[in-house]
């Protein structure tokens, strides 16, 4: 057993006795079937404390030599797959955290130099008549084993991207490139491989080192094809977590829920764990991490960006390209680039359905009320969220010229010259005026209700608090809005509400860009 070759298994063993643990093994299996067709390079990348680092433990537990970790897998899944066994500690497997070794090494020009000699030290030990040489990479070193001892490896090489995410010298780049191309572009060195297992936070970087990864083949956030269920965790595993802790899924949904795969919700499972051991709900991924990775893209002056950013701080989704990031941290040149690489960080969730990106969750929604705090061109946005609570208030007790003057400012302040008439810039002014109700109330925009669509349903989860229907009007009146919602049995959609029930009509002049609001109670 050594430090990175054929290491043991006790990271893998912490993780499964830790108070929470939720059973991914059969990911091992998934890899499995990849690997017989022919899909042994697999590069995964998501945001931090995504569980990346425990699932490379845990394949490192079941492939390495230099342990036995039968025992071990024998309480999970993966011990009743046909395939469990197979390779069970039968392979050798050199591992590798990219970030602990980048941060730990004092002088880091010599990084790579450094793990290739301690790496092959290794080697040479347990392969001593396998002919390695002073000079040789690892790439030949591995080759050379192979050659002597039919031997194959896998590689596991956790943060593969920190090099490209830090400020690096050239020199440095270039020998990690070289690094790369050794261990994985070259034909021959492929049947030594029986796996290689990248992770990162971004994906391959496309106009730098995608010519020695480009045959990996990469499960990222915005598709995570075979691998969707296994980085992260499922709505099925967290309800399951709820009920065993006696934690309430509805909460634990609304601040944890929203990265979408392939039909399965993915959770942050760094926040849910927290959430189950404090037992509180609260920003726990965004202490990981800094809300700084926000402000610093926000400010770039592409046309169009705050404008997105105010609409999603509301609640909404708005379209993006994927496709131009070139995953570099130099590579912005739209609003686009932006947002693709939030995605990758987890700041915004992708939909690939409609290709639109969304703000995911309550916890993540408030690292970005936190980065446009001190932000110049957000000041007023900051302002009309953090007068959201007396909006609301207004609103529940009935203060018709308090909710049209807050609105008047939020829809000024939320649209341009050239699309403040549009309907689309009114709903977005409603929904970010009424940010606050995210804290109480479950809110539904275009809701399916009596004989139409509702504009804005209000459900609450908090106890004595009326539900709200708003309906919006452009040039009309107050009233109309009131008898459309009438007319129409919108209410009909809250047949299962018990208590007060609030009708709220809202109209929108044009010409005077003003609102006028009337409100009406009912019992319900």
């Amino acid at each position: 057993m050594g430090i990175y070759l054929n290491p043991g298994n006790s990271n893998f063993k912490e993780a499964v006795n830790a108070a929470i643990y939720v059973d991914k093994t059969m990911m091992i299996a998934s890899i499995e079937l990849l690997a017989k067709q022919d899909n042994k390079y697999i590069c995964v990348s998501r945001p931090r404390r995504f569980g990346k680092t425990i699932a490379g433990n845990m394949i490192s537990a079941y492939y390495s030599k230099g342990c036995n970790s039968r025992e071990l897998f024998a309480p999970f899944k993966i011990a009743k797959d046909p395939c469990f066994g197979d390779k069970l500690n039968k392979l050798n497997v050199i591992k590798l955290d990219m970030n602990s070794e980048y941060q730990n090494t004092v002088k880091k020009n010599e990084l790579i130099k450094r793990i290739t000699k301690e790496i092959k030290a290794e080697m040479i030990k347990e392969f001593p008549d396998s002919g390695i040489l002073e000079d040789d990479s690892l790439g030949q070193s591995i080759l050379r084993v192979y050659s002597a001892t039919g031997e194959t490896f896998v590689i596991i090489m956790d943060e593969y991207d920190v090099l490209v995410r830090e400020k690096v010298s050239q020199e440095l780049f270039g020998e990690y490139l070289s690094f790369l191309n050794g261990l994985f572009k070259s034909d021959t060195i492929r049947p030594a491989i029986s796996l290689a297992y990248l992770t990162g936070i971004l994906p391959v970087v496309r106009d730098k080192i995608q010519s020695k990864l480009n045959n990996f083949e990469e499960y990222t956030i915005l598709d995570a094809g075979e691998l969707a269920e296994f980085i992260g965790f499922t709505s099925e595993e967290v309800i399951e977590l709820c009920r065993e802790h006696g934690i309430s899924y509805e909460d634990c949904k609304r601040w944890y829920d929203g990265y979408r795969q392939h039909g399965f919700e993915i959770y942050n499972p760094e926040s849910v764990v927290k959430c189950i051991k404090k037992r509180e709900y609260g920003s726990f991924w965004g202490k990981t991490s800094t809300y700084e990775a926000i402000a610093e893209r926000i400010r770039a002056n592409f046309e169009g960006v705050k404008e997105d950013v105010i609409s999603m701080i509301a609640g909404e989704n708005v379209d993006v390209n994927i496709t131009r990031f070139m995953n570099t941290m130099d590579s912005f040149f739209t609003k686009s680039d932006i947002f693709t690489y939030l995605i990758h960080l987890g700041y915004l969730a992708y939909n690939r359905e409609d290709k639109t990106c969304r703000i995911p969750n309550k916890e993540v929604r408030q690292e970005w009320f936190n980065a446009i705090e001190t932000e110049s061109e957000y000041k007023e946005t900051n302002k009309i969220i953090n007068a959201s609570k007396n909006l609301l208030m207004d609103t529940i007790s009935g203060d018709e010229e308090a909710v049209a003057k807050a609105l008047d400012v939020s829809h000024i302040h939320v649209t341009s010259n050239r699309s403040y008439n549009n309907e689309d810039a009114l709903q977005s002014a409603i929904y970010l005026a009424y940010i606050y109700a995210l804290n109480e109330y479950t809110v539904i925009k275009e809701m399916t209700a009596g004989k139409g669509f509702a504009d804005v349903v209000f459900i609450p989860f908090k106890p004595n608090r009326p539900a709200m229907i708003i309906e919006l009007k452009r040039n009309s009146c107050t009233e109309s809005a009131l008898e459309q919602i009438k007319d129409k049995k919108y209410f009909d959609s809250l047949q299962h509400y018990k208590g007060q029930l609030l009708f709220v009509g809202i109209n929108y002049d044009e010409k005077e860009k003003t609102h006028t609001c009337r409100i009406e109670r009912f019992e319900a």
